[in-house]
């Protein structure tokens, strides 16, 4: 969506700090204003205020420090820009997430579990806010943003689970036959209640998007 919006006199960088990641997003993104550069969020490979934005979309949550990946945001980018970040909410209202997690848990270790719980570790308004304070930033925003889709049904969901694309759908997938099968079973029970009488499934999806200027 980035891509456009900059057109040809801008370009695009779209760094991980997972050279799979990147790899993957090149072979979907063949923009010649699209730059891959595998980098660690914490410590950004750019001059200050090097960008007009930054966006960090489902990943601040990961970062071992968090604080530190706002600084570096706050860091390249110029006086002036924005910086925005959207992370989960709390796994009750992901269901698509957070069943999966809860029918996982019995089968993990709790180092396991901790692994997870990162996934839903900057699910706080407050939080969230101080941190982009304590970074520098003004005009601070965070808002609740819920969004409701329908798909196909519970084997169009669950495809992706099996393929193991996502944090969540990995510890699936490192799982032994019969405990992935226990724990598909359980997750097609839960999530039943979203069927619709076509067999469609409609879930509502919801995440914290904060930003501000720096």
């Amino acid at each position: 969506m980035a891509v456009p919006m900059v057109g040809d006199p801008g370009f695009v960088v779209g760094a991980d700090i997972s050279l799979e990641m990147i790899t993957s997003a090149r072979a979907r993104l063949e923009a010649p204003l699209y730059w891959p550069v595998n980098a660690d969020g914490q410590a950004l490979p750019f001059k200050d205020g090097a960008f007009d934005a930054v966006v960090c979309q489902l990943g601040l949550q990961f970062f071992p420090n968090p604080a530190a990946g706002l600084a570096e945001f706050h860091r390249v980018v110029r006086r002036g820009g924005m910086v925005a970040v959207c992370v989960n909410s709390t796994p009750d209202r992901l269901p698509m997430w957070g069943h999966l997690r809860d029918a996982l848990d019995r089968f993990l270790t709790q180092d396991q579990r901790s692994v997870l719980a990162l996934s839903w570790s900057l699910a706080d308004r407050a939080r969230l806010e101080r941190l982009f304070s304590e970074a520098g930033f003004q005009d601070i925003r965070v808002e609740q943003v819920r969004r409701e889709g329908t798909i196909d049904g519970f084997d169009d969901y669950w495809a992706p689970v099996e393929e193991g694309v996502g944090q969540i759908p990995q510890t699936y997938r490192a799982l032994g036959e019969s405990d992935r099968r226990a724990v598909r079973e359980e997750v097609r029970s839960r999530l039943a209640r979203y069927e619709t009488r076509d067999g469609k499934m409609t879930m509502a999806v919801e995440t914290l998007i904060a930003s501000g200027r720096a």
